[in-house]
């Protein structure tokens, strides 16, 4: 008891330790008279990325089920500006709850991030430079959504199953390390298309097809999509020199919630049981799936493209969930 109630102290440490950190910073570098203008007059932005930052850094698929819809349909905002705003504020968010997954020693696969960084950092490049100019947002958001649903239909079939399932990877060979560079760089396109993208796809192929536990997962693909949004607002910043003056006041009117609500998502995340982490994702997913629905206008070629998009995707992870089975029978066998 002493041991767990320490345990939930130093948690506690490490997150007031970051958030004063970055607040000092935030205070320096616009001075507080700026600081606090931007947090006043933004104080929608603010209150989004409370809830937003707490589902970033407790789950796999980021702040974008609140936050997407409640820019876009509420605020105003453009799909191109709450996509650049969800890769910066992502940079400080993750990388805060990605520092307390360190520092707190929570379990992470550091074989998948080591190698599917590596692809994302080629896929989010490839995203925003070749595939973003020439694909509707509209399409690529219901699309993403798509994917996101046959996800959570996989997982919750999953979870009716009482499988054990492992702490770290039963097989890391050859094959492992190219499935993870693959699936870094579709996340990473997805992630220069959306805002998000590769925390959802490593998640799915650990969670689908290693049968990795959601509490090692979880963390794992938080801190992979800290990697990716760093490296996608540098991108953003210096090389496509896109990043607009309003959504740098948005972003900065975020910065001091987020590294309290990510990190303590993802202090939130550690505690639950891991069939709990799977039924709070299936329900945020499911709340994606409506707001989408309500804010998308359904046009002939959003429909194709979303059935499209729900067979690809469904076959996927249905070939995912059984292929692991062929591989761990085989080397039992052997």
């Amino acid at each position: 008891m002493k041991l767990r109630q320490f345990s939930l102290r130093s948690k506690r440490t490490i997150i007031i330790a970051i958030a004063l950190t970055t607040w000092i910073l935030w205070l320096t570098l616009l001075g507080a008279k700026d600081a606090f203008f931007h947090l006043i007059n933004y104080w929608q932005i603010a209150l989004t990325m409370l809830f937003g930052s707490i589902i970033a850094g407790g789950t796999s698929i980021g702040g974008g089920a609140v936050a997407f819809p409640v820019f876009t349909k509420l605020l105003q905002i453009s799909p191109h500006d709450a996509k650049i705003f969800s890769l910066a504020i992502q940079s400080v968010g993750m990388t805060a709850a990605s520092l307390t997954i360190y520092l707190a020693k929570i379990p992470v696969e550091w074989r998948v991030i080591r190698r599917a960084s590596l692809g994302g950092i080629l896929g989010i490049f490839l995203g925003l430079k070749c595939f973003a100019p020439l694909l509707p947002p509209d399409l690529l958001k219901m699309s993403f959504t798509i994917m996101l649903t046959s996800f959570s239909i996989t997982l919750f079939i999953l979870n009716q199953n009482k499988k054990h399932k492992k702490k770290s990877i039963f097989i890391w060979g050859k094959s492992e390390k190219i499935a993870c560079l693959f699936a870094g760089i579709i996340g990473g396109i997805m992630s220069g298309l959306v805002g998000n993208g590769i925390d959802i796809v490593l998640f799915s192929l650990m969670v689908l097809g290693w049968h990795l536990s959601e509490k090692v997962a979880t963390p794992t693909s938080v801190i992979l999509m800290a990697l990716n949004a760093i490296f996608g607002l540098f991108c953003q910043v210096n090389i496509f020199h896109d990043f607009p003056i309003t959504v740098q006041h948005y972003w900065f009117a975020a910065i001091p919630i987020v590294v309290i609500g990510a990190p303590l998502g993802t202090v939130l995340c550690s505690k639950l049981h891991r069939s709990t982490i799977a039924n709070i994702l299936i329900l945020l997913i499911f709340i994606e799936l409506i707001s989408s629905l309500l804010i998308i206008p359904l046009r002939p070629a959003i429909i194709v493209s979303s059935i499209l998009s729900m067979i690809i995707f469904s076959g996927i992870n249905y070939w995912l969930y059984r292929l692991p089975y062929l591989k761990i029978s085989q080397s039992q066998i052997k």
